[in-house]
């Protein structure tokens, strides 16, 4: 049988020069070394900067946070099909690029959370499968974070079933906003997770609007919340340089029936700030809202970081009780009228997010992010 010619190219070129190197016996040196990966490599431009996608749905928010980066949104392609079927893939090379995917877990008129969710995660097995040396999902929103527990027999705990799909198509970590259990979130993902609170933000946003308002008093809805309501209480603190306390409500809730207790704590003659994760139909902050003032409280704002809005919410927080809510633009309140949109300040989360990425990338610091 006869020997098959020498492949073409530069394999080709690598094995004749491996033969040369063998009959002349010479030991290869560092030079020779790089010269060789060199050439493997002829024509490709290697970038440290972090490669930033944002679906479709989510265009706005990651346009913000790449700008803040400095970078652009890189290109991609979003298909839908007649029968109702879609595919995404990036329209850029990302072998061996580490890369950032954002997309907001949420309904909307367009799509489902599940339709933005599969979408997700179809991107992110597209870059795998591109070789991407790693693939950051950027979740503002995260959906299904509210069921990380059993509460009635034979319930799903759907957190980690979401945190399986996403390890399932090789996602390498996930950044999220404000989740509702943090201790559920961590422990829901065998992959690294960030946590990113919504403290620092209300803090410098309260210190602005209300510097010349005393006393604050941060409120909890509920005993779960707690946690939150002191981080917010210790950054509003120091940003202004005074005792801020705190109060929290008795809350109960079954089969969807909400029961509020009684508040405990002290907001009579001052400015409630109700914090919580989320704003959904907007039940627990009119209970703790009508609660501050029925103990004498003079101003009751709420402070969520994802305003969903959904059922009834416009009319439930529509009453006289709550003065203002502020919300993070991780979920737009696009389900509100433009009467009821306008008792809703909203903070942005993107230059939090952008700076998060870029200490990624850097191998910076989260914690003193976070804490400073």
């Amino acid at each position: 049988m006869s020997r098959s010619p020498k492949p073409p190219g530069v394999l080709g070129a690598m094995r004749r020069r491996r033969s040369v190197r063998s009959r002349t016996v010479e030991k290869p040196g560092r030079d020779t070394i790089w010269a060789l990966l060199n050439e493997t490599a002829a024509g490709e431009d290697v970038m440290s900067d972090p490669v930033i996608f944002a679906l479709q749905a989510s265009h706005d928010f990651g346009a913000r946070v790449a700008g803040r980066l400095g970078l652009p949104l890189s290109a991609h392609e979003e298909r839908e099909f007649e029968d109702g079927e879609h595919k995404s893939r990036p329209l850029i090379n990302v072998r061996n690029r580490d890369v950032y995917v954002i997309q907001s877990l949420y309904g909307d008129r367009a799509q489902t959370v599940n339709d933005k969710l599969c979408r997700l995660l179809f991107f992110i097995g597209a870059l795998r499968d591109a070789s991407a040396a790693s693939v950051t999902a950027v979740v503002p929103h995260l959906c299904y974070a509210r069921k990380d527990i059993r509460t009635q027999p034979r319930d799903p705990i759907t957190t980690r079933y979401v945190a399986m799909l996403f390890e399932a198509v090789g996602v390498n970590r996930i950044v999220a906003l404000e989740v509702h259990n943090l201790a559920a979130f961590q422990n829901a993902f065998r992959c690294p997770v960030e946590h990113l609170d919504t403290a620092a933000l209300f803090a410098r946003h309260f210190a602005a609007t209300l510097a010349d308002v005393r006393p604050l008093v941060v409120v909890s809805p509920d005993a779960g919340g707690l946690k939150r309501a002191d981080r917010l209480r210790q950054r509003l603190a120091r940003a202004l340089n005074s005792e801020v306390p705190v109060a929290v409500m008795e809350k109960a809730r079954g089969k969807g029936v909400l029961t509020a207790g009684r508040l405990v704590g002290d907001v009579g003659g001052g400015c409630a700030i109700i914090v919580d994760d989320i704003v959904s139909t907007g039940g627990t902050l009119a209970h703790a809202a009508r609660a501050c003032r029925a103990q004498g409280a003079t101003r009751v704002i709420a402070a969520a970081a994802h305003g969903l809005f959904v059922g009834k919410a416009a009319e439930i927080l529509g009453g006289g009780d709550l003065d203002q809510i502020v919300v993070t633009d991780s979920v737009p309140p696009f389900r509100l009228s433009a009467a009821a949109a306008s008792r809703v300040a909203i903070v942005s989360a993107a230059e939090l997010f952008a700076e998060a990425i870029r200490r990624i990338h850097e191998g910076g610091s989260l914690a003193d992010l976070l804490e400073n």
